[in-house]
C-alpha cells in the first residue's frame, strides 16, 4: 500500500539569527521519517518559512517539537518585521502531497492543535480545511491586529481559542494551526520605494480587492457594509511592503490556488497593473518551494507568448520561467533546492541517466551485467525520440515558416515525451533486473521460504518483462512523429529524421529480445502468449514504418 504523505510549512517569527532558526530546525531533523526540504529565512519580515514532508505521524511529532523549541527560543514582545504576525510560531499548515485526503490532513491538524494546547499550554487557533467555522477560517482575519492585538482578542469570548488557554501569553503569543491546500508564496518587485503605490497594485490585483470610495468616502451597501471593488485575480491574497534590506517595495503574495491563478499569470497580470500606474516590475521571488508544475508552465506561457516552440527539456523551461519572471534578482534561484520534486527524488533510481556519455558507455562495458540491451534499447529509444524533437524545433524556428510555429511546437512537445520517458526507462530497466537478481538471492531453506522465494521472483520478472514491453510502445509511438518529420519537416534536417526512425526500430528490436528472454522464465503463460503476440505486431509494424520513412528521406536527399 502506498505510504500517506503530508508537507508542513511552519513559519517562525525569526529571521535574523541563525542559531535559533539551526536549533529549530535540528528538533524537525531528529525525528524519523521526516525530511527536511527548506529553510528560507528572511531578514527584513524576520521571519523563516521551513518546509518538511513524510508520513502523517512523524511529521506531527516534529512539527509538536518545533512549536515547542520556537516558544523556548523567541520572545515576541522584542519582535518586529514587516511581515503580519501574532506568535513565535505564527502558523503552521498541513498540506496533503500523497495518498491522504483533505479530511484526513485536516484530524491530523487538530490532533496538532489538541496537544499543543494542553501539553505546552498555548493559545491555537485553526484556519482553512481545519476551521468549520467559516467566519474565522481566513488566516487574515484571524491575524488581524498582529501580536500587538492579542491581548483583548484572546479574551474576547467571540475570538476564544479552539485549544489551548484563553489567555495572553506576552513571551510566545499564540499559533495558527490548519489544512489548505498547496500555497505558493511569491513577491514581486517593483522599482518604488512607496509602500503605498506598491499596495494600490496589491489592491488591483487580489481577489478581496478594495473598499469602494467616493469623493473620498466610503460606499456601504444597504445593510451599511462596506462596498468592495474586487480584484483581478482569483485565489490570491497580497499586500504591499517596504523591504529595507533590498531598497525595494514588494507585493506579497500568497497564491492559494495555483491550477485557478497560476505564477506566471498572477506575475503578467503585476506588470500590467504596476505599468498602468507608472511603476515597473523588475523581478520576483518565491518563498520556500514550489511545485514543478508551476515553473514549467510558465516556461511554456513565456515561450508560447513569443511564438516559439514550447517542445523544450524540462530545465529549459525552468531556465526561462526564471529569467523572465526575474526568480534571481535579488538571490540565485536553484530549481534542485526549490522544486519539491527535485527534492523528494530518490537520485538513486537515476543513475544511469545522471552519467555523462563517457561514464555511460564505460559502465555498459564493464563486467557488471547491467545496464544491459534492454537500458541501450531504452536509449536509443529516446535519442530517436530527440532526433524527431531536434527537427520539429528547427522547423518552429525556420525563417519564411512563421505561420507554422505552432504546428511544429506541438510536435516538439509530444517528442519532449517521448524523449523523457524513454530515459526514465534506462535506469527502470536496470532496476527491473537487479530486482531478478535480488530475489533469486533469497532464502530457500524452509518450504515457506522457497514459496516466498518463487513468489518474488515470478513478480520480479513480470516486471522485467513490462519494462521493455513499455518501451516498445513508446518507440513506436515516436515514430509517427519521426515518419511527420521526415516528410514535412525542415528539409535541412530531414537526415536527422532518418537516424531517428533507425534508432526507433532498433529500441523496438532490442527491446523485444529482453521482453522475450525473460518471458521464458514466467509461469503465466496466457500472459506470455499474448505479449509475444502483441510484441511481434509492433516489431513488424516498426519495420515497415522505417522502410517507409527512409524512403521518404531518401527521395528528399536525391531531390536536393
Amino acid at each position: 500500500m502506498s505510504q500517506a504523505l503530508i508537507e508542513c510549512v511552519p513559519n517562525f517569527s525569526e529571521g535574523r539569527d541563525m542559531q535559533i532558526i539551526r536549533q529549530i530546525t535540528d528538533e524537525i531533523e531528529a525525528v524519523e521519517g521526516v525530511r527536511l526540504l527548506n529553510v528560507d529565512p528572511g531578514k527584513a519580515t524576520n521571519r523563516t518559512v521551513v518546509t518538511f514532508v513524510g508520513p502523517p505521524e512523524p511529521v506531527i511529532e516534529a512539527a509538536f517539537r518545533a512549536i515547542r523549541k520556537a516558544g523556548e527560543l523567541i520572545d515576541m514582545s522584542k519582535h518586529s518585521g514587516e511581515h503580519p504576525r501574532m506568535g513565535a510560531t505564527d502558523v503552521c499548515p498541513l498540506i496533503p502531497i500523497a495518498h491522504i485526503s483533505m479530511e484526513e490532513t485536516a484530524a491530523y491538524a487538530h490532533a496538532l492543535a489538541k496537544r499543543v494546547g494542553s501539553e505546552l499550554n498555548l493559545p491555537v487557533y485553526m484556519y482553512e480545511s481545519a476551521q468549520p467555522n467559516k467566519d474565522r477560517s481566513n488566516l487574515s482575519v484571524i491575524r488581524a491586529g498582529e501580536y500587538e492585538g492579542l491581548p483583548k482578542k484572546v479574551t474576547d469570548p467571540s475570538w476564544k481559542p479552539d485549544y489551548g488557554p484563553a489567555a495572553f501569553d506576552a513571551k510566545r503569543g499564540a499559533t495558527v494551526i490548519g489544512a489548505r491546500d498547496f500555497l505558493v508564496a511569491y513577491n514581486v518587485n517593483l522599482n518604488t520605494t512607496s509602500t503605498r503605490r506598491a499596495n494600490a497594485i496589491a489592491f488591483d490585483v487580489r481577489e478581496a480587492g478594495r473598499v469602494k470610495r467616493e469623493n473620498g468616502k466610503l460606499v456601504t451597501d444597504a445593510d451599511g457594509k462596506a462596498v468592495t471593488i474586487p480584484g483581478s485575480l482569483k485565489s490570491v491574497k497580497a499586500i504591499g511592503w517596504f523591504i529595507e534590506e533590498y531598497g525595494i517595495a514588494q507585493i506579497s503574495m500568497n497564491l492559494t490556488n495555483i491550477n485557478v491563478t497560476p505564477l506566471h499569470i498572477a506575475f503578467d497580470e503585476t506588470c500590467r497593473k504596476a505599468e498602468a500606474r507608472g511603476i515597473r516590475v523588475t523581478g520576483s521571488e518565491l518563498v520556500g518551494l514550489v511545485p514543478l508544475k508551476c515553473l514549467t508552465d510558465a516556461g511554456r506561457y513565456f515561450l508560447h507568448k513569443q511564438q516559439r516552440s514550447t517542445g523544450v527539456s524540462e530545465d529549459e523551461l525552468i531556465r526561462i520561467a526564471v529569467k523572465t519572471m526575474g526568480l534571481d534578482e535579488l538571490a540565485p534561484f536553484n530549481p534542485e533546492e526549490r522544486v519539491i520534486e527535485y527534492l523528494l527524488k530518490d537520485r538513486g533510481k537515476q543513475k544511469l541517466i545522471g552519467m555523462n556519455l563517457s561514464q555511460f558507455a564505460y559502465e555498459t562495458a564493464s563486467e557488471s551485467p547491467a545496464p544491459g540491451g534492454g537500458s541501450i534499447s531504452a536509449y536509443m529509444g529516446s535519442l530517436g525520440a530527440a532526433l524527431a524533437t531536434m527537427v520539429a524545433n528547427l522547423s518552429s524556428h525556420k525563417k519564411g515558416w512563421d505561420e507554422r510555429w505552432k504546428e511544429f511546437s506541438d510536435w516538439a512537445d509530444t517528442g519532449q515525451f517521448y524523449t523523457t520517458e524513454l530515459l526514465q526507462l534506462v535506469d527502470a530497466d536496470t532496476e527491473a533486473f537487479n530486482g531478478i537478481m535480488a530475489a533469486f538471492a533469497l532464502p530457500k531453506s524452509s518450504e515457506e521460504e522457497k514459496q516466498a522465494r518463487k513468489a518474488a521472483i515470478q513478480l520480479a520478472t513480470k516486471k522485467a518483462i513490462d519494462i521493455p514491453f513499455r518501451v516498445m510502445e513508446l518507440a513506436h509511438g515516436s515514430m509517427q512523429l519521426i515518419r511527420a518529420m521526415a516528410e514535412t519537416g525542415n528539409p535541412n534536417s530531414v537526415s536527422d529524421a532518418g537516424v531517428g526512425a533507425l534508432c526507433a526500430r532498433a529500441a523496438i528490436m532490442g527491446a523485444f529480445l529482453n521482453v522475450k528472454i525473460n518471458a521464458s522464465g514466467y509461469d503465466d503463460k496466457e500472459y506470455v502468449s499474448e505479449i509475444l503476440r502483441k510484441g511481434t505486431a509492433i516489431e513488424a509494424e516498426a519495420m515497415l514504418m522505417e522502410q517507409q520513412i527512409l524512403e521518404s528521406v531518401n527521395k528528399t536527399i536525391s531531390a536536393s
